[in-house]
Formats: structure tokens, sequence, C-alpha cells
């Protein structure tokens, strides 16, 4: 992977796996429009009941692979204790800097996981961060253009959304992608009911329902989204 691109899309995951259970959809479907898409992971995921270091990176690999991610880089900061720290914002910031994303994809603000918060809270922070100058910061100030905010899946509520992407056409390599992270989904059984993997194919369904597409992946944002043409309506 190239290791300083100029990217259209840059997501911003507290842990690998998530960019892939949350936007999956979405940056497979802008890879196969031609757009340059990376992703940057905050932490390592680890330690969980059944991963270590080793797996989660080959299962990472494995992912970013089936996914034709254009760069994907990790920040290592400490999983379970993510904080919108000044040094993981400066971090950060220099990732926007060097990468000079188009459009950020960050977790959306309120969650039940305080790596969530915290990852979106430094995304926010750092996209201010990014474009000062007189700092030792490498890189020339950027200012991402576009702030997108994407669903997590621990805390069950029901946000109003922005807009909906359609990912009808890459909905099953979306679940591939998200199923190479076996230590986290491999273990789980239907037998009970609804696993994890039935949610987030589920939830897929029901925002592809509100937008009459068979898939879809939802986004919020904080500021108004402006179109040069009703043609991306119809």
């Amino acid at each position: 992977m190239n290791a300083n691109p100029s990217l259209d899309i840059l997501v911003v995951a507290p842990h690998p796996d998530d960019a892939e259970i949350s936007v999956g959809g979405t940056l497979l479907v802008a890879r196969s429009q031609g757009l340059r898409v990376g992703v940057i992971d905050l932490t390592s995921g680890e330690p969980t009941p059944l991963g270590s270091l080793e797996t989660r990176a080959r299962e990472t690999a494995a992912a970013t692979h089936l996914l034709r991610l254009d760069w994907r880089d990790n920040l290592r900061l400490p999983n379970r204790s993510l904080e919108p720290t000044l040094a993981a914002r400066r971090a950060l910031a220099i990732v926007f800097r060097q990468t000079r994303p188009k459009i950020v994809l960050a977790p959306y603000w309120d969650d039940a996981h305080p790596d969530h918060v915290a990852a979106s809270q430094l995304a926010d922070a750092a996209r201010f961060w990014a474009k000062l100058s007189k700092t030792d910061m490498p890189g020339d100030p950027f200012w991402p253009p576009r702030m997108l905010y994407y669903w997590s899946i621990h805390l069950r509520i029901h946000p109003k959304p922005a807009c909906v992407f359609d990912i009808s056409t890459h909905m099953a390599q979306k679940m591939q992608a998200i199923a190479c992270y076996a230590s986290q989904f491999g273990q789980e059984s239907s037998a009970d009911g609804p696993t994890r993997l039935d949610d987030i194919r589920d939830r897929c369904r029901y925002w592809g329902w509100s937008i009459g597409v068979h898939h879809g992946e939802p986004f919020a944002s904080r500021e108004e989204i402006g179109l040069t043409s009703l043609r991306a309506l119809c």
C-alpha cells in the first residue's frame, strides 16, 4: 500500500473490524467507482476472549484484501482505554495531513462503548488540528472538507440519519470481510437465536428498506450536505 496516499475516503475505526461492520459496503462501492479509500485503526482491539495480537493482524490483513483498500494503518493507541488526549489528537491529525481525505467517516458520537465515543471526539478534534500552521506536525495544513458519522452496533438507539448509502450490490462482500474476524464472530451459533452477524445483516436490510433498496448503511452529519444535481436523488 502507498505509504503516503491522497485518499477520497478515510475511515477512523476504534478497533479492527469496526470499519468492516459499519461501512464495509460503502467502502466496497466506493472502490468499485474508482475512489481511493483507506482505514486508520486506532487500537489493536486486543485483548479479546479468543483473539491475540497476531490473530487480529492476520484477520485485518485478510479483510483489507477483500475490501481492496488503498491504505490501512494502526495508531496503536490503548484498547479499552482510548481517550481523546492531546497526544492521540496529534497522531490522528498527522494522519489527516498525510492522507488528505475528502471525506472522513468517524463513529457516531453517542454509543455504549467508551472507545467509540472517544474515537468520535478524537476525529472531531483532529480534523481541527490538522489545519494548524506554525506547528511541529509533519505535512501541510489540511482541513478534511466533509465529516460523516457511521452507526455503531453497541447502543440500541435510533437516531435519524442525514443519508443512507445503497450497498446492495456489495452486501455479500461486506459480510465476507466481517467473517475474516473469526476470533470475534466464528464462535457464535444460531441455535440460541440471532447472532451478531445476523444483527449486522438485518440492520443493513432495514436501512436499505428505508430508502427502497435491498441493503444500506446510514450516516449522520453535523453539517448540511450539498447537492449539485437532483439526479443524485433519482
